[in-house]
């Protein structure tokens, strides 16, 4: 059963950022962070009847408040991320979120990664080397240089750094108040908070009242990708192999890059996976250390 609830995650998660993806190609990325908050609160009311409210300890809501804060800026600079970069480089970014795990672990509780996990580092940062197709003669930049100042990727690291973060507070919730619960709170904290992001920075005229009917049935789908998705995510949560599932986790990297190939037709797919492959091995190196 764990094995089917983290492929289901992977699934879910992966195609999620596809539909991200193509609404950002024609709507600002806070005007579908807003709307699907939107269709997660619409899904959520009704569980509400299932969740015994009473007994929810404030342990549960100041976790499942400050989790649903830190997880809603992080998918606003998911969205960012998609909105400029290629699926097929955006999947193998997952990698870092153990890079990133392991640096907020060593400024925040002192524990030094051990040979095996720095190699583990040191093998992921490699493989980043592959995700740029090589640099024109005129293009001074190193790969690394030219992949760290890109704007996506830089979006989508810190989308790493927020998710990181708030998996803590996610995972007291979680043990708090059980997964159904922690999800429908999750969604309905994110919603206003997604509003009022929306109503603090959208600058650019936003989509009209016609493209958002066009875009609906794709919002819908969105929403509840992100419901089954953060669904499954507790559940991981909840399960005592949060270690396993992270070693599994790293599959969706290779589903991101197919998908990027196979949906937005994108180029340089070989040399992608091949540098997918590299970071999956660091990554469980990190894992594993």
């Amino acid at each position: 059963m764990e094995i089917l609830i983290v492929l289901g995650r992977v699934f879910f998660a992966s195609f999620s950022n596809v539909y991200q993806k193509q609404l950002s190609q024609h709507h600002h990325p806070l005007l579908i962070v807003m709307v699907s908050y939107a269709v997660l609160s619409a899904i959520c009311l009704p569980l509400l009847l299932f969740i015994p409210i009473s007994d929810l300890s404030a342990k549960f809501w100041l976790n499942s408040l400050l989790a649903a804060l830190l997880d809603m800026a992080g998918t606003l600079f998911l969205v960012k991320s998609l909105s400029t970069t290629d699926l097929s480089v955006f999947g193998p970014l997952n990698a870092y979120k153990v890079v990133v795990s392991a640096i907020l672990a060593f400024l925040f509780l002192n524990e030094i990664p051990n040979m095996q996990g720095l190699t583990g580092i040191a093998i992921i940062i490699t493989g980043s080397f592959f995700l740029l197709p090589a640099k024109k003669p005129h293009n001074q930049q190193t790969p690394l240089t030219q992949l760290f100042t890109d704007k996506g990727v830089q979006h989508r690291f810190l989308s790493i750094l927020f998710f990181s973060v708030g998996t803590l507070p996610l995972k007291n919730a979680v043990i708090e108040g059980q997964a159904l619960a922690t999800t429908v709170f999750w969604c309905l904290f994110g919603f206003p908070l997604a509003i009022i992001s929306y109503r603090l920075w959208s600058t650019k005229p936003m989509s009209t009242s016609k493209q958002l009917e066009t875009a609906l049935p794709q919002i819908l789908t969105l929403g509840s990708l992100m419901f089954l998705m953060q669904y499954t995510t507790m559940l991981v949560l909840e399960s005592t192999l949060i270690a396993y599932s992270l070693a599994l986790f790293q599959l969706s990297m290779v589903l991101q890059v197919f998908l990027g190939y196979r949906i937005f037709k994108e180029q340089n797919i070989r040399q992608r996976l091949v540098a997918c492959l590299i970071m999956i091995l660091g990554s469980l190196l990190v894992l594993k250390a």
